[in-house]
């Protein structure tokens, strides 16, 4: 079943791997395949990875978008695993369901675990301001 696309005015979308912007009117695209696919609000540019966990939903995103599990991805993943899990080892679980689904090259699910570690990150980083 083809997948129905509505774009805002300016709203930008990752389709295949192409970066598309669409004009000043709102657009309706139609996708007939299985491609991978972000809207603008689920991408996050190397310049807004700004913390551990954001960085590692950064290389579940170009390993959704881009080849895959690539040796240099992979390793730079168990990096920041390692990193995430040293400083925060009660996002062990978050990790965990993220891993199984690069094991098994399923990015996308594992990419919508990675947002919400990135919100448990910020969880932990609002309690730990307002009683630190």
């Amino acid at each position: 079943m083809p997948l129905k696309l509505t774009l805002k005015p300016e709203e930008r979308v990752i389709v295949g791997g192409a970066v598309i912007k669409n004009g000043h009117a709102v657009a309706h695209l139609l996708i007939e395949n299985k491609v991978p696919l972000l809207r603008e609000k689920d991408i996050l540019t190397e310049a807004e990875a700004t913390s551990p966990c954001r960085r590692v939903y950064l290389v579940v995103q170009l390993m959704y978008i881009g080849d895959g599990l690539t040796s240099e991805l992979a390793q730079l993943y168990w990096d920041l695993v390692r990193d995430v899990l040293a400083a925060a080892p009660s996002t062990k679980d978050l990790i965990s369901q993220i891993s199984a689904y690069i094991v098994e090259s399923d990015f996308y699910p594992a990419l919508k675990i990675a947002k919400k570690l990135i919100s448990y990150e910020e969880e932990l980083l609002t309690h730990a301001t307002t009683f630190g």
